[in-house]
């Protein structure tokens, strides 16, 4: 055998490393920032073209002092029966953070338990905790068979 045929040439081993170690870098740098690009710039959300949902549900099935979400286009929404007796409707989507609201009893008031946050019930306004605006207020028509909530403002 000669010599040419077992020895390789140092600068091509020494490229071949330095393309093997370059991409490896580069592909854990890119790694490491996606996750970080993602949080940092979070996906587009359409907004719901629903105008009007119709709940199957009676409106004296729903009793005093609680709430129900429902889905009102893409978007979560809660129907609320206040102690008095009234029914109102808003986005259940908190503004601080997005986080999905609920109706609790023992406080008789709207809260968010991402960081507690509260919400009047019968005007949606942010009475306690970091949420900066209150919630988008639906209109409520309560039919003999069925309770329809409406995007529409509330008379």
């Amino acid at each position: 055998m000669s010599q040419g045929t077992l020895s390789r040439d140092p600068l091509e081993r020494r490229s071949l490393l330095n393309w093997l170690l370059g991409t490896s870098v580069g592909a854990f740098v890119v790694s490491a920032l996606y996750p970080v690009s993602r949080f940092l710039i979070p996906p587009r959300s359409e907004e719901s073209s629903a105008q009007t949902v119709a709940l199957d549900v009676k409106p004296t099935e729903i009793r005093s002092n609680s709430g129900r979400v429902f889905k009102f286009g893409k978007q979560p929404a809660i129907l609320v029966r206040t102690p008095a007796g009234e029914l109102h409707a808003f986005t259940a989507v908190c503004t601080h953070l997005q986080c999905t609201v609920q109706y609790r009893e023992d406080l008789q008031h709207i809260w968010c338990a991402c960081h507690n946050g509260h919400f009047d019930p019968v005007t949606g306004k942010n009475i306690g905790g970091p949420p900066p605006r209150p919630l988008e207020a639906y209109a409520v028509n309560a039919r003999a068979d069925k309770v329809v909530v409406s995007r529409s403002a509330p008379a």
